[in-house]
């Protein structure tokens, strides 16, 4: 080897060693800024395995921002529409109901955070049937004659969704207008993805992907940040949120459909006030999607509630948006401040149960302090990730006295809601896992009052009738390789 070759490879050695050491300086003083412990302990090691890597890999996926530019929009526009919309009634709504004082902390803390007030005189119905509740929206649709807002994480136009898509285009032909949003990278894995897009583009139905990366438009973010949120508000009478996608309940792919890996979620059916909080969630996603402003159409009161047999009346709802877009994480405060005031019982419903440690504590905690603690989970998963890293939580959970009930394969449990004691009900978009507090748009609805919280249980009643209960003797006796392959999936899980 020539002195020329051998001075270029030692300058090379000297220029990574250098810069290897200037990673780990650097990763020192900037990561533990504004993350949890566990997170940037997570990522200082993955650096200091393999820091030219680590540190690319930080780059692309470190950072949750999602931009001062759309933040200050959702600001602006969330102020405008409360203005217009005369959101503001929570005092009055708390005097009247005379709600209990953990309750009315409850209510004060979301608005703090999310904006939007607690509301009284609505109506909810919940549906666990997967197609009926599509069937539902489909007839809401038909009937609409303003305009339909309509928001999924996940779409896709299949033999299942196609007569509510059919119903939106014929809604569009009589002049209604039709809004439509779906994530860009959410619904692109679904088969037929193409088709779908080449369908809309046929239609006037007014559409934009959530979230889109395109550098050369000036949109780019981490490109797992992700709009999580369910969402359909027609005419600002009624409208429907919960954990379903808009797709057939096997997702459109073969293998699930020969296996019979269908997926159990819950919507609400609402009426009232609240109608009129979803829309604001919806608004300002439109806006920072399109540039469109919404508030004069969501500034219009929602009518009261219809006289529908079956439904609950009067209920105490208030949305609660969270995300990136927000300087805190909406969803984590309030579901750990209704976790450590139970008093008797708490009913967990996640297919994705990977808790940062204050979630941890919260449930173990309350369970441990003489609470029925109860968690329903999936004894099969879709992601197989997120699958391990949620079973590497289990054993803590059992020593600590949490009854697991794993929902039976090959269904994928994947409703998200829990009650506390016979207080208040949370349904909606948001797992307790990390992904969700942290990295997605979501959007939970917080219903007050026993009558409500008795519905819940229902649900939750055939869901324990269908599970079987995992014992710790059982989970203890997996093998060493599946208890390796836990504990690694928890480690990529912290690094949010």
């Amino acid at each position: 080897m020539s002195d020329w070759a051998t001075s270029l490879g030692a300058l090379v050695a000297l220029f990574l060693g250098l810069g290897t050491i200037v990673i780990f300086v650097i990763a020192l003083g900037v990561l533990p800024g504004n993350r949890r412990p566990q997170t940037a302990m997570a990522w200082l090691l993955l650096i200091y395995i393999i820091p030219w890597l680590g540190f690319l890999l930080f780059l692309l996926l470190g950072r949750t921002s999602v931009g001062r530019k759309r933040r200050d929009e959702q600001a602006e526009v969330n102020a405008t529409i409360m203005a217009a919309a005369q959101l503001d009634r929570i005092g009055d709504d708390i005097a009247r109901a005379e709600l209990p004082p953990l309750v009315q902390s409850f209510a004060h803390l979301n608005q703090e955070l999310g904006t939007l007030p607690l509301s009284f005189g609505n109506s909810v119905e919940l549906l666990p049937d997967y197609e009926a509740s599509i069937e539902a929206m489909r007839l809401e649709v038909a009937a609409a004659e303003h305009y339909v807002h309509v928001q999924f994480y996940i779409s896709a136009w299949d033999h299942v969704t196609g007569p509510f898509f059919d119903e939106l285009v014929r809604a569009t032909e009589r002049g209604v207008d039709v809004r439509f949003l779906f994530d860009h990278l959410g619904s692109r894995g679904i088969p037929g993805y193409k088709d779908f897009v080449k369908k809309l583009r046929g239609t006037k139905i007014q559409w934009a992907p959530m979230l889109p990366i395109m550098p050369l438009k000036g949109e780019w973010r981490r490109p797992d940040l992700r709009n999580h949120r369910k969402i359909l508000v027609v005419d600002g009478r009624v409208a429907f949120s919960g954990s379903q996608n808009l797709t057939e309940a096997c997702y459109n792919k073969p293998k699930n459909q020969k296996l019979g890996r269908a997926w159990v979620e819950l919507m609400a059916r609402v009426e009232g006030p609240v109608v009129q909080e979803l829309n604001v969630v919806f608004a300002t996603d439109w806006l920072a999607e399109t540039g469109e402003r919404l508030q004069d159409v969501v500034a219009v009161l929602p009518p009261r509630p219809s006289d529908r047999p079956g439904a609950l009346t009067d209920v105490g709802i208030q949305v609660v948006p969270s995300g990136p877009g927000f300087v805190s994480e909406n969803n984590l405060r309030l579901f750990n401040s209704m976790l450590y005031s139970a008093e008797r019982r708490l009913s967990l419903t996640s297919p994705y149960f990977v808790p940062d440690d204050s979630l941890l504590y919260a449930v173990t905690t309350a369970a441990q302090r003489g609470v029925e603690v109860e968690l329903f989970v999936g004894a099969t998963a879709d992601q197989f990730m997120v699958a391990h890293a949620q079973r590497s939580y289990y054993e803590g959970l059992l020593r600590a006295g949490v009854r697991i009930w794993q929902y039976p394969e090959p269904f994928v449990l994947h409703a998200k809601h829990f009650t506390v004691d016979d207080r208040v009900a949370v349904i909606g978009s948001s797992n307790m896992d990390m992904r969700s507090f942290a990295l997605n748009y979501e959007v939970v609805m917080m219903m007050t009052g026993a009558d409500v919280v008795a519905r819940m249980a229902k649900v939750q009643d055939t869901y324990r009738a269908l599970s079987t209960e995992l014992t710790l003797e059982e989970w203890l006796g997996r093998s060493r390789g599946q208890r390796y392959l836990d504990n690694l999936m928890r480690l990529t899980a912290t690094m949010q």
